[in-house]
C-alpha cells in the first residue's frame, strides 16, 4: 500500500509550501487509487489527480466542496453526506452509499467505515483500510472513535487529526454534544493503548502551519516516544510505502 500525502492543511487561513491544499490522501495499491476527501481547492484540481474512487469522510467544506462541480470517478459517502450533496451535480450511476461498519472492497483496498465524534451538522467517520497485508486507519477530524478497539485492531499504521499537538479543541455544542478536535497527544494515547506502532499527522491546525515545524516535531517525537509509537508530520507531496 502506498501512501501519498495530497494535501496536508486543516480548515484554517495560515498556508505554506509544506501545508498549502485541504487535507486529501491517495491511497494505491496494485495500479488502482481511492482518493480520501476533496476539499474545495480541489475543485478543479481533483480532474488531475484522475483518481479511480472517492471516498468522502463528511461533508464540510475542507473535505468535500471539491465536488460541487461534479466527480471525476465514483465517489462513496455515507448517508448523511450524501444529503448534504444531494444537489450536487455527480452523476447517480458514481454515488455510492457507504455503511457505517460494513466492510466495502473499492479499487481492490477494503475500505470500513466507522463513526467518529466530530460534528454534529456534519457526521463524520474515520476510514479502516486495508490491502495485502497491511492495515491503517484515516480520522482527519476527530474527538473520538466509537468501535476504537476494533477500529485499531491489528493495524499498521493511524493516520490522524493534526489540528493540535497538545491542546484539546473540543467543545460542547449548544445541544450539549461534543464536537471538535482532540489533541495529537491524546490520539498518541489511543495508538499506545490499542498497539498500533506509528501515527502519522495530518489535516494540520494553525499551530503546526504557522509555528516552527521542526521544534514541533521535536515535541511529537518527545510525545510519541513516551508512549512507544513511532509519529511525524506529513506533508503536502509527502508519500509511503507501506508493506
Amino acid at each position: 500500500m502506498k501512501l501519498t500525502f495530497l494535501g496536508t492543511r486543516g480548515y484554517i487561513d495560515p498556508a505554506t509550501d509544506r501545508h498549502r491544499r485541504h487535507t486529501a490522501t491517495l491511497v494505491s495499491y496494485r495500479g488502482r487509487t481511492l482518493m480520501i476527501d476533496c476539499g474545495a481547492d480541489w475543485r478543479q484540481e481533483v480532474w488531475r489527480v484522475k483518481p479511480h474512487a472517492l471516498v468522502i469522510t463528511h461533508a464540510h467544506p475542507d473535505h468535500a466542496f471539491g465536488l460541487q462541480d461534479g466527480a471525476p470517478c465514483p465517489v462513496w459517502a455515507t448517508t448523511e453526506s450524501w444529503q448534504a450533496m444531494a444537489d450536487w451535480p455527480i452523476e447517480e450511476r458514481l454515488r455510492h452509499t457507504m455503511a457505517p461498519r460494513r466492510r466495502e472492497v473499492i479499487e481492490g483496498i477494503g475500505v470500513e467505515a466507522f463513526p467518529v465524534i466530530h460534528s454534529r451538522r456534519a457526521p463524520a467517520v474515520g476510514y479502516r483500510l486495508d490491502a495485502g497485508r497491511v492495515t491503517v486507519f484515516y480520522a482527519p477530524d476527530v474527538v473520538w472513535i466509537e468501535g476504537r478497539e476494533r477500529a485499531f485492531d491489528g493495524v499498521r499504521c493511524y493516520i490522524g487529526d493534526g489540528a493540535s499537538l497538545d491542546r484539546s479543541l473540543v467543545r460542547k455544542d449548544k445541544e450539549g454534544n461534543l464536537v471538535g478536535h482532540t489533541s495529537v497527544r491524546t490520539q498518541l494515547t489511543w495508538c499506545r493503548k490499542e498497539g498500533v506502532p506509528e501515527m502519522i499527522v495530518t489535516h494540520c491546525g494553525e499551530q503546526i502551519v504557522g509555528g516552527d515545524e521542526r521544534k514541533l516535531g521535536a515535541t511529537l517525537r518527545q510525545y510519541a516516544g513516551e508512549r512507544g509509537v513511532r509519529a511525524c508530520i506529513a506533508h503536502d507531496g509527502m508519500t509511503r510505502v507501506l508493506r
